[in-house]
């Protein structure tokens, strides 16, 4: 199991983390709020759906057909736990080092959408000030990895018991007959 854990974590990881590296680099450091989440979702749950694959072979190749909800539940959870990690990681690097301004220019989108849709000023401040309060506390690279930890870790933990409801199987399959 831990190989599986291992290495399906490191590609789902890597997967999760490609998008905003990638997009990062392609543009330039700039980055799009307007689509930036979809795909930021996107590529976690893209990545992560391979704990239905690690799931389905630790199943079929290792455990004799069989598994139980709580092993699958649990080699997704680990999984989960890798490449969550990896994503992290990659943002805290990419966050401390490559995006200083990252908390303005988020604040300054926010704040900008709330203006369109006719948001009161008293609406507005609050929102600012409710931000800059974040972005303080943002600055402990602790709680920013919390923060982080808390974007992917219930996508992984959603797909896994997905992967565990679908993939439990208590008997081995019957082996078909040929005539």
């Amino acid at each position: 199991m831990k190989k599986i854990v291992i290495v399906c974590g490191l590609i789902a990881g890597f997967i999760t983390t490609a998008w905003t590296v990638g997009a990062l680099v392609v543009s330039g450091g700039h980055v799009n709020f307007e689509n930036g989440m979809f795909y930021g979702y996107a590529s976690m749950i893209l990545g992560l759906s391979i704990i239905f694959v690690a799931v389905k072979n630790y199943r079929d190749n290792r455990n004799g057909g069989i598994i139980g909800f709580g092993k699958a539940f649990q080699i997704g959870f680990f999984i989960t736990l890798v490449a969550s990690t990896i994503y992290v990681l990659t943002w805290l690097i990419t966050y401390f080092n490559f995006m200083q301004d990252f908390d303005e220019k988020y604040t300054e989108y926010i704040i900008t959408s709330m203006q369109k849709a006719g948001a009161t000023q008293m609406a507005i401040e609050t929102k600012r000030n409710e931000l800059n309060a974040m972005w303080v506390s943002y600055q402990n690279p602790l709680i920013c990895a919390l923060f982080t930890y808390m974007e992917i870790l219930p996508v992984g933990l959603a797909i896994s018991l997905l992967a565990a409801l679908f993939l439990k199987r208590k008997t081995k399959p019957q082996e078909s007959l040929t005539v």
